[in-house]
């Protein structure tokens, strides 16, 4: 509408404009030597106006014509430019849907047409990684990392690359400088702490934690907690060699994380040997509330020194009544309690608080019934079944970060480089998708955990030659069967005592049916004549008694254990730093 408005004001004002200058009277005279005009007013407006007009168009003409090798350039380049970009754009979409071939085309295409454009550079450099060529890849990262606006792109590229290569030492140094030149890098800052983590240099990694602070990477709660994990990691590697070091760097780690478990198992144990027993024990039940554990209730059995099983016994209990039966880490408790009534020979009571669970037991209560049958009544047989259902059974909570399981905690993620990604929570693979996948024991776990071991039949050996010529050929006829161990010790048992009085006539089902009937054991003289036959093979079944679950023709493999021993080949990524550092 202002536009309108002000259209209209110049229209006016330029009519006006004509209007006075038409009512003007008299002429105009030019003279300029023998030359002499004369004109109008208004007729003079018109010339003036048009010779000014023939001018401008004249200085557009020339200006042109200068200006045009100027703008054919540019707009060759922009032209180029374009091209360079759509090549990019292209390239690192055959990237994402991982097409080497059309990659490589377009990022030589880029290379050509935008030399300069960091988005080029970085096309190149991830097309020679998704090719293989490590060497091309860290050339372009090199050269990124020579440019002022890629520096910091171009040291993580070589960062990656180190990581690949399982170069420890180049990763940290890499890592390093990044952090020098922007302190608020998370994958350096992450990476430089994970790396003095796994060196144990719990001082360096305090202080990339104060930095992470300062730069804003963390908020102050996580910046407590994870100072706080940093402070137990070290008070545990120096209890035995500096005890007062580790005596204050874990009361400093239960002030800002009360609910850590290694720091208030330490602190409790530290405040034991001081004698404040009731300060270890406000410890140990702020962190049991908040995360129920094996060891918090051990160190809280054993928080006053010279107590007898029986008190030790009292005290879990008190400890285990603080969560309620509907709360997810009661059976902790209930586990807690059958382990101090087994020290302190409560075996009525340990089976009692086991009862529940023992149906579908986890891998910890079959060996606490394994320990009690044992101990008990010293029945090895019922003892080695339990055992070989703990082998079956579901697993435990165990100390899991990023799917990796370890026996002990600790700070930092093998996998990530993550501090305090460990939690104790039952792996995610070891949980049952469905009923079809529970494990169940098997018929003989049932019978041998139903009823006692059977006894022993032996026979009398009375037979004669010619009884045993007759029994000979279903003794190796029943020693070819591959019934399993409770049928075979039930025919056993049932089979009538063979003696002198009574004897035994061949079955005529056996010596028809059976091929071992047709070849005798001992040779007349009629047979002397005629060629030995073939030897009878021994056959020696291997039967398992029903008390002893025997050795498994595998080994023992546990996707949720840690591999002992040196790996058949260095692992790459944060596995093969862990394992470089020591970690």
């Amino acid at each position: 509408m202002l536009r309108i408005v002000l259209f209209l004001v110049l229209i006016a004002l330029a009519a006006a404009g004509a209007a006075w200058v038409a009512d003007q009277p008299g002429d105009l005279v030019l003279t300029a030597g023998a030359f002499r005009a004369t004109t109008t007013l208004p007729r003079f407006v018109f010339l003036l106006g048009l010779f000014a007009a023939a001018v401008v168009l004249v200085w557009s003409l020339l200006t042109m014509t200068w200006r045009a090798p100027g703008r054919l350039r540019r707009r060759r380049h922009e032209k180029r430019h374009a091209r360079g970009r759509h090549a990019i754009t292209h390239g690192l979409l055959a990237i994402g849907h991982g097409d080497t071939a059309l990659a490589r085309r377009h990022a030589d295409t880029a290379r050509r047409l935008a030399t300069n454009d960091p988005l080029a550079l970085l096309l190149h450099a991830q097309s020679a990684q998704l090719e293989g060529n490590r060497d091309e890849a860290q050339r372009v990262f090199r050269a990124m990392a020579g440019r002022e606006d890629t520096r910091l792109l171009g040291l993580r590229g070589l960062f990656i690359e180190a990581q690949r290569a399982d170069d420890a030492v180049g990763a940290v140094m890499i890592a390093e400088e990044a952090i020098k030149l922007s302190p608020s890098s998370t994958w350096a800052s992450h990476a430089v702490l994970g790396f003095r983590c796994a060196r144990g240099d719990w001082s360096g990694a305090l202080a990339i934690l104060d930095s992470n602070l300062s730069a804003g990477l963390i908020d102050k709660q996580a910046y407590r907690r994870q100072r706080g994990v940093l402070l137990a990691a070290r008070a545990l590697e120096l209890e035995k060699m500096d005890r007062d070091v580790a005596r204050e760097s874990v009361m400093e780690a239960i002030k800002l994380a009360p609910t850590l478990v290694p720091a208030a198992v330490l602190a409790a144990k530290f405040e034991s040997e001081a004698h404040q027993v009731r300060r270890a024990m406000k410890l140990v039940e702020a962190a049991w509330l908040a995360n129920p554990h094996p060891d918090l209730a051990d160190a809280y059995a054993h928080v006053k020194l010279g107590d007898s099983a029986r008190q030790r016994l009292q005290r879990v209990e008190t400890l285990a009544a603080k969560i309620p039966a509907d709360k997810a880490g009661h059976v902790e408790g209930q586990l807690a309690i059958a382990r101090a009534a087994i020290d302190a020979s409560e075996f009525a009571r340990a089976r009692k608080v086991l009862s529940p669970y023992v149906n579908d037991p986890t891998q910890r209560v079959a060996l606490l019934m394994a320990e009690i049958e044992r101990t008990e009544h010293g029945d090895g047989g019922r003892a080695r079944a339990w055992t070989l259902r703990a082998v079956r059974a579901r697993h435990d909570p165990a100390w899991t970060a990023d799917g990796y399981v370890s026996d002990r905690w600790r700070p930092v993620s093998p996998v990530t480089g993550r501090l305090d990604a460990f939690q104790w929570q039952t792996p995610v693979a070891s949980l049952p998708s469905g009923k079809g996948d529970m494990i169940e024991s098997s018929a003989f776990e049932e019978a041998m955990l139903a009823a006692p071991p059977p006894k022993r039949v032996t026979a009398v050996p009375s037979e004669s030659p010619a009884e045993l010529l007759v029994r000979a050929p279903a003794a190796v006829a029943a020693s070819q069967d591959n019934s399993p161990p409770e049928e075979a010790k039930e025919d056993a048992k049932e089979e009538p005592v063979v003696t002198p009085a009574e004897p035994v006539k061949p079955a005529p089902e056996i010596a028809e049916s059976s091929p071992a009937a047709a070849t005798p054991v001992f040779r007349t003289r009629a047979d002397l004549g005629k060629p030995a036959p073939a030897p009878i093979p021994a056959v020696i079944p291997i039967v398992r008694a029903p008390d002893d679950p025997g050795i498994d023709d595998e080994g023992p493999s546990d996707e949720f254990t840690e591999q002992i021993g040196t790996p058949k080949a260095q692992a790459g990524g944060w596995r093969g730093f862990w394992s470089r550092w020591g970690g």
